[in-house]
């Protein structure tokens, strides 16, 4: 299970201290021309240590690429892709070999496969994730320049960007650290995460993604609805602990009355509740959704915990790590997206040819 997709597919290797990442990537249309320089610059933004509120791992994350793109063009031909590590501290985490962490991956894995690696989480890692970020700003750019997906962070533990989506200033995203395009919202998100961080703690919160100008019939009418495949997607992301779309569960509170979205003449409704998703395919308006986020596991503080034998230690984090995911997480929702959307186009595409 270490492919992503269904007709495009992405299969990825490597671990956080590795050597390196990288994946291939299979049923990519021929003859597109590439930005392969937009590719790197959708690295540079998960990329760490961009600020004082993300781990200050150094990282360069230059991506290589190794086949099926000649002369600036895709050839039709599976893309593969290197990323090398190149800022491994493996040391901090010799003090975990024995022990496991908890609400890591550190127990599962190891009763899972009897073995595990240990130095920054191995494969649980969330660094595997830029690999997606590739894969995904290649995929954005086959579909229509039309469409448009922009992701924020939308909360904070419990600061909230209260305006909603319609009312925010997209280009704004990338004017502050945390990523947040309500200028005075974003003030008090960063000084909440510092003041985590000051503690030795971490913080989670959400964000929403909207995708707009999206086809009109986009997903499939049972499995592969457009939902439940960007939902497999998100969840995928490491911290990941929730996801809605349109209402959510808001919608759960409201009677159908309340909630049914009122066509007009030319196909559009007056309302979207709906998330621009009915029966799991598009219908052209705005697809919007939300995304939670669990605080960062690692914490620079002493907690309870058990060694491979079952007894009582005490562990601690040490070395470099996110007091909050959430910034580093934007791009990563904003490229999923874009490949779950890519995927879903290509097989409409074949249907209809």
């Amino acid at each position: 299970m270490f492919t992503l997709g269904n007709f495009l597919t992405l299969s990825t290797f490597g671990e956080s201290h590795g050597e390196a990442y990288g994946g291939i990537l299979t049923n990519f249309p021929a003859g597109l021309d590439l930005d392969l320089e937009e590719v790197q610059k959708q690295l540079d933004r998960r990329k760490p240590g961009q600020s004082s509120i993300v781990t200050q791992r150094k990282e360069s994350d230059t991506v290589k690429f190794l086949s099926g793109i000649f002369e600036g063009k895709s050839t039709g031909t599976p893309i593969g892709f290197l990323v090398p590590n190149e800022n491994q501290k493996s040391k901090d985490y010799d003090h975990i070999a024995e022990y496991y962490r908890p609400s890591h991956a550190d127990f599962t894995y190891d009763k899972k496969f009897g073995i595990r690696d240990f130095r920054g989480g191995g494969k649980s890692s969330a660094r595997e994730t830029l690999n997606w970020v590739i894969a995904g700003s290649l995929a954005k750019q086959f579909l229509t320049k039309d469409i448009k997906i922009n992701a924020y962070v939308s909360s904070v533990g419990d600061i909230f960007c209260e305006k909603p989506y319609q009312d925010l200033d997209f280009s704004k995203i990338e004017s502050n650290d945390i990523r947040c395009p309500d200028a005075e919202t974003a003030e008090k998100m960063i000084a909440r995460i510092k003041e985590i961080k000051k503690e030795g703690n971490t913080i989670g919160g959400t964000i929403t993604c909207v995708l707009q100008n999206v086809p009109i019939g986009i997903g499939e009418p049972v499995f592969g609805k457009l939902q439940a495949e960007l939902a497999k997607g998100m969840m995928n992301i490491n911290a990941a602990k929730g996801f809605e779309y349109g209402s959510g569960f808001c919608g759960a509170r409201m009677t159908g009355s309340e909630h049914n979205d009122i066509f007009n003449e030319d196909g559009t409704t007056q309302s979207n509740l709906s998330g621009g998703i009915q029966g799991g395919i598009s219908n052209g308006m705005d697809i919007y959704f939300r995304v939670a986020f669990k605080p960062v596991a690692t914490i620079l503080r002493p907690q309870d915990s058990i060694d491979k034998e079952g007894n009582k230690i005490t562990v601690e984090g040490k070395g470099r790590h996110d007091p909050c995911v959430l910034p580093r997480a934007v791009p990563i929702v904003e490229n999923l997206a874009a490949f779950i959307l890519a995927d879903l186009y290509l097989i409409n595409k074949i249907r209809t040819i």
